[in-house]
């Protein structure tokens, strides 16, 4: 009720405003030739106002409505530019001109917001290669694999971690709004699409450590993702043998409703069907997505984010064949299967943000969201698998197959785990420029979390005849001096029924200022977070625990011929348990867990130069993170399980650099190398190396064209990364097992021709229906690398031996493409 009367209130203040003075608003950045933001250009209208343009090219100006006003673009070194713009009441116009020094040229480009946000050490991503670099599982995560300190060894996962973090320790918002992921995906064969629709995006910041406290208590890194707001009616869409997506943009013809929508459809069987394990594989994600806006004033706007997404997995296994061992010693795995795996993921996400322009320095928002999942996990698969001697005769037309094999053992696996989770939040946020180089932002935030989980899982192996115990059976076993009388037990059983509320309120402030200090520019941001949480629930005790954190930055901009930025950012980091990270490997929630913290000290430095005339960009980082409270996890593919106690402590530290720019005129690139170190120490047994210790990193986006050809385009997208810990045997002890998985290898190549670009003129009438076409082919995995995400192991029998068999990833898989935009 409080709610919906904060909405009828700012309804009638926006009645208030309407009976006010009647204006539009322009803004945008004034750019030179080279796309570079020009300050100190002064814009005015033939109504005797006007602005001027500041050190970041940025300007913004009222005009009256319904009244033509022209703008008119002055600067000393430029030429001069008039625009007439005749705007609506409220309505909003977003104007980019680019100012010639030769010719009067009037330009609309993308706004390339590097430069204002290498002082608060954010990656900014181009719209424009998101849509163009697409991959096995298309999407934002698809780019972050090539930047330093980001690890993506799955390429049918959307997950990443970062600089030593895991899965569950990266912040996603989409214009300010938290938005949430699943809980029970274990594999990367059942994981749907990427929340983001890169369809929908205007822009991409990525913070890998030491962020500011504006963004929430997570340990690792922050994706923030703006979506687009239309300036005109527009249609695309994408279509390709893995499935595909249509889009629109639409506004109103007063400008004061506009709205893009998405839909996207997925089938990974392509990809899958090429995997070693033969059988009907049913893999179908699909989702829709829109924000809206409605503008009632100038100073009154009302957004809404809507997701829906239903993701199906079915799988019936046949059988399965790996080879592995040496050339001289060949051995095969042979797996026969019988039974299904059924899973399926539900998401609902709504949220209504409410922004209210008090003035020109002041910025009111409210954020009200609901996250909604309901999720099922069920198989029963029961598998009978033996080891064979693989034919190595050169010339035999067999060669290759298993000429004998022997029994060994078998596997029966059954689960029926169904998770009911509701999530709520509502939330205040402030912005203030104190004046035209000191802003404050603030926010207060109440989030309520209603989890219900049923978890019904258990294992049985068979060795042999013999049924394998579990590895922490304690009932002594003296055969043959005397008969064991113990019961038959599964090697894994967990039962669990979990009803959890989690209440949490956060709040943060932070003050940022912009100086020059003898003609050094100097950045600084100093902020806090508060963090307060109850968990409750049925045959749960109440406990509630409350966190601080302080985080501060500094960058200078020294007054040197050369273009050099120098960056330090760090604190005190928490993250407080989130519903995964209190279940413990039984299933069963353990209340007291406290929050991880992470003390973080980054220190960069960019410099910008220009090389073959082009501009470039090299970024460093090094860093150092000091973790205690740890909660130590397992990680099998993608699914993570906490031991939910805070026994450990561990440390991380590394070096990032990456170099961007045109290497081919025109175009965007960027090579990225990145070393990491992480280790923990768990119940003071000493260090060793996290699930998430990839020691080296190399990344490549590199875009072309053939200069004779230039709608004849190419993209490649290279990645190798180390390998991490992650071969062990499951429940296997960290310390007797440091086994570390393969590297991982993968380069995804992209041509396309195009057949309609905007920026050119054509005879043929059909291609007037278009703004943009463009038909290709994608090669992924073209070296045909056999990538690896786990071990499966299997004991001999005879010889007692136990063998780590490789789980293989994608091989390489062959897709077409057809782009348009209308």
């Amino acid at each position: 009720m409080k709610f919906k009367s904060l909405i009828a209130f700012l309804f009638v203040l926006s009645s208030f405003y309407l009976g006010q003075s009647q204006s539009g608003t322009i803004r945008g950045i004034v750019l030179d030739e080279a796309n570079n933001p020009l300050p100190v250009v002064n814009i005015s209208t033939n109504l005797n106002t006007g602005t001027v343009s500041d050190d970041t090219g940025f300007y913004e100006i009222k005009i009256p409505a319904d009244t033509e006003v022209t703008l008119t673009f002055t600067h000393i070194t430029h030429k001069k530019l008039e625009v007439k713009f005749n705007l609506k009441d409220g309505q909003s116009v977003e104007f980019n001109p680019v100012l010639k020094i030769n010719v009067v040229q009037i330009a609309t480009v993308i706004i390339n917001t590097n430069t204002r946000q290498s002082v608060d050490g954010v990656t900014t991503i181009s719209p424009a290669v998101l849509r163009t670099i697409k991959g096995a599982q298309p999407g934002i995560e698809n780019i972050l694999k090539t930047l330093p300190g980001v690890n993506i060894s799955n390429e049918l996962s959307t997950q990443y971690s970062v600089r030593g973090g895991n899965f569950d320790e990266n912040l996603v918002y989409v214009n300010e709004i938290e938005v949430y992921r699943p809980f029970l995906i274990r594999s990367g064969n059942q994981e749907g699409l990427s929340f983001v629709n890169t369809d929908l995006v205007q822009n991409v910041d990525f913070s890998a450590g030491g962020f500011q406290a504006r963004y929430g208590d997570k340990l690792s890194s922050v994706l923030d993702i703006t979506y687009k707001t239309p300036l005109k009616f527009g249609l695309s869409t994408d279509l390709s043998l893995l499935g595909g997506s249509i889009a629109t943009e639409l506004i109103s013809a007063d400008s004061k409703f506009s709205g893009i929508a998405g839909l996207r459809y997925r089938d990974n069987s392509l990809i899958l069907n090429n995997l070693e394990t033969d059988g009907n594989v049913e893999p179908v994600f699909a989702d829709a997505q829109t924000y809206l806006t409605y503008k009632f004033t100038d100073k009154f706007h009302l957004n809404f984010l809507g997701n829906i997404s239903l993701n199906k997995y079915k799988f019936q296994p046949q059988n399965r064949q790996t080879n592995f061992g040496t050339i001289q010693n060949p051995v095969a795995l042979l797996v026969f299967y019988e039974g299904q795996e059924n899973d399926q993921y539900q998401t609902y996400f709504g949220a209504f943000k409410v922004n209210y322009f008090a003035s020109d320095d002041l910025t009111l928002k409210l954020i009200a969201s609901t996250y909604h999942t309901i999720e099922q996990e069920y198989f029963d698969i029961f598998a009978q698998y033996r080891l064979g001697e693989v034919n190595t005769n050169i010339g035999d037309e067999d060669l290759g197959e298993v000429e004998f094999s022997e029994g060994i053992g078998s596997q029966l696996t059954h689960a029926r785990n169904d998770l009911d989770a509701l999530i709520m939040n509502i939330e205040h946020r402030g912005d203030y420029d104190v004046d035209d180089k000191s802003n404050l932002e603030w926010s207060v935030k109440y989030t309520h979390e209603d989890i219900r989980d049923r978890l019904v899982e258990w294992e049985v192996i068979d060795s042999a005849g013999f049924s394998i115990r579990p590895p922490n059976f304690t009932l002594p076993n003296l055969q043959p001096d005397m008969p064991f009388n113990g019961p038959l037990t599964a090697f894994q059983n967990i039962r669990a029924l979990n009803k959890v509320k989690i209440d949490r309120l956060q709040a943060f402030a932070q003050y940022s200022r912009r100086t020059d200090v003898n003609g050094n520019e100097i950045f600084f941001n100093v902020g806090a977070r508060a963090h307060n949480w109850t968990i409750s629930g049925d045959n749960i005790a109440s406990n509630t625990q409350t966190v601080i954190s302080p985080r501060a930055q500094f960058a200078i901009k020294p007054n040197w011929d050369s273009d050099v930025l120098f960056r330090a950012a760090g604190g005190l980091y928490y993250q407080p348990p989130f519903y995964r990270e209190l279940r413990d490997s039984m299933g069963v929630v353990q209340p007291k867990v406290k929050a991880q913290k992470s003390y973080h000290i980054v220190l960069g430095n960019e410099y910008s130069f220009n090389l073959w005339e082009r501009p470039f960009k090299l970024v460093s980082e090094v860093y150092y993170k000091n973790l205690t409270d740890v909660n130590p996890y397992t990680l099998e593919n993608v699914r993570i399980r906490y031991r939910a106690k805070n026994n450990a402590r561990a440390y991380a530290y590394g070096l990032d650099l990456r170099l961007n720019g045109e290497f081919v005129p025109g175009t965007e690139s960027w090579f990225s190398v990145g070393y990491l170190k992480t280790e923990e120490n768990i119940d003071d047994r000493g260090y060793i190396a996290r699930p998430t210790d990839q020691r080296l990193k190399f990344g490549v986006l590199f875009q072309d064209y053939v200069p004779n050809i230039p709608d004849l385009k190419m993209y490649l997208n290279l990645v190798y990364n180390t390998g991490v810990p992650g071969g062990s045997p499951s429940y296997a002890d960290p310390y007797d097992f440091q086994i570390r998985l393969r590297d991982y290898r993968r380069a995804d190549l992209g041509i396309s021709y195009v057949l309609v670009d905007r920026d050119k003129t054509y005879n043929a009438n059909w291609k007037h229906s278009f703004d943009e076409l463009s038909i290709g082919f994608e090669i992924y995995n073209m070296f045909n690398n056999q990538n690896t995400i786990t071990n499966t192991w299997v004991r001999d029998v005879y010889s007692k031996r136990q063998f780590a068999i490789p789980n293989y990833l994608t091989p390489r898989v062959f897709n077409l493409r057809l782009s348009a935009r209308f």
